[in-house]
């Protein structure tokens, strides 16, 4: 067996959609294929605006950029990808770490309470693993304290809270669509807002500061540049990949919701010994990761990592603390105290999980997890 962690999920679709941009022999950036991808992926997600970006980090970027930022505080967890911390530097503005609690591995409210002072302007929570956080809790510390708040949704497109999905408690919310998440356009992300304001923005920001009143290409008129830009765009390839997606998005969130019940079922008979994801009353569960919680620690979790790759199944640690890495712990001198995010670090491991996982796959990954603790 050689099991990797994670498989995209294509069809002939995704095949048909890429090749009618390539025969066209023209718009292979800036295609209407990107409108209409962001055109449903508001729809889906049920916000009024979504911009398409080359990737969720550069969203991010976009999205601190747009408000505020310089000089101001921000709080973000640690347990989380580098790029949630790293926006914030972008932006001019300082990260503050804080704790995460231990049902979802979301910012924990009461650490943000902790953190917030004159000087905070914004909260980016992050939807870990394909469940939402505590966001409404969040939400309500944010318009009581009279901040901007930021969705990191990256892994967590389709996960909803009561029937309405991530993405519709912020100001702005970015999704991921690199080949880890629920649907994946090789690289890319998107922006989604209620917020015309903030659209219009980061129409700017995404392409170069350029006030475009005409399609780039087709105008003979030239155009006004009126802000500090980037070269944040979509591909339109990408985008055509994403629509061929977005067609399957509900079968996908099926198949993951299936093996991650397969596997909570088989593996309780070690439950003493590993906590599999939980999902809170009222939460729907899209499951990006399956990441379980090894009881004993750091050391039996790596010993379990080790076992599980000498039997050809692949596995990792999502995520080792941001405040702990060598660039963070020399950009805030000391290095902040969070108990929670150290503690679920050292006992967290993915294992597999994707759509076209096979039946002896799954097995064999739960034979061999149930032997190394039996």
């Amino acid at each position: 067996m050689n099991i990797p962690l994670f498989k995209n999920y294509s069809d002939e679709k995704e095949v048909q959609y890429v090749r009618k941009i390539l025969d066209r022999g023209m718009y292979w950036a800036n295609g209407p294929e990107i409108q209409e991808f962001e055109d449903k992926i508001s729809q889906y997600v049920g916000t009024k605006y979504c911009l398409a970006f080359s990737s969720g980090t550069a969203a991010l970027h976009a999205a601190t950029s747009s408000f505020d930022i310089k000089g101001k505080e921000v709080i973000v967890p640690s347990f989380t990808f580098i790029a949630t911390a790293n926006s914030v530097l972008y932006g001019g503005g300082k990260p503050i770490f804080a704790d995460i609690e231990e049902e979802t591995f979301g910012l924990d409210p009461e650490s943000i309470k902790e953190k917030i002072n004159p000087k905070t302007k914004a909260i980016i929570p992050i939807h870990y693993g394909g469940c939402a956080c505590k966001i409404r809790e969040m939400r309500e510390i944010a318009q009581d304290h009279n901040l901007i708040m930021i969705e990191d949704a990256a892994e967590s497109l389709g996960a909803k809270i009561d029937g309405k999905m991530v993405g519709n408690f912020s100001n702005v919310a970015m999704f991921s669509f690199t080949p880890t998440k629920i649907i994946s356009t090789g690289e890319g992300g998107v922006l989604v807002t209620d917020s015309k304001d903030l659209f219009d923005k980061l129409k700017l920001i995404r392409s170069h500061g350029r006030l475009e009143t005409e399609e780039y290409f087709l105008s003979i008129k030239p155009m006004d540049y009126i802000t500090l830009g980037y070269n944040f765009r979509m591909p339109t390839i990408c985008a055509a990949v994403g629509l061929a997606q977005l067609e399957k998005i509900d079968d996908i969130i099926d198949l993951r919701r299936k093996i991650a019940t397969f596997y909570t079922q088989e593996l309780k008979t070690v439950s003493d010994m590993i906590r599999p994801p939980i999902t809170p009353p009222n939460y729907s569960h899209v499951y990006q990761m399956y990441s379980i919680l090894v009881n004993n620690g750091k050391e039996t979790r790596d010993n379990l990592q080790k076992f599980l790759k000498d039997k050809g199944i692949n596995s990792k640690v999502y995520f080792n603390p941001v405040h702990k890495t060598h660039f963070y712990e020399k950009e805030l001198g000391n290095s902040p105290r969070l108990n929670k995010t150290e503690a679920i670090s050292d006992k967290i491991l993915s294992i597999p999980i994707f759509p076209t996982l096979k039946t002896n796959e799954k097995m064999y990954i739960v034979e061999k997890i149930l032997k190394f603790f039996n």
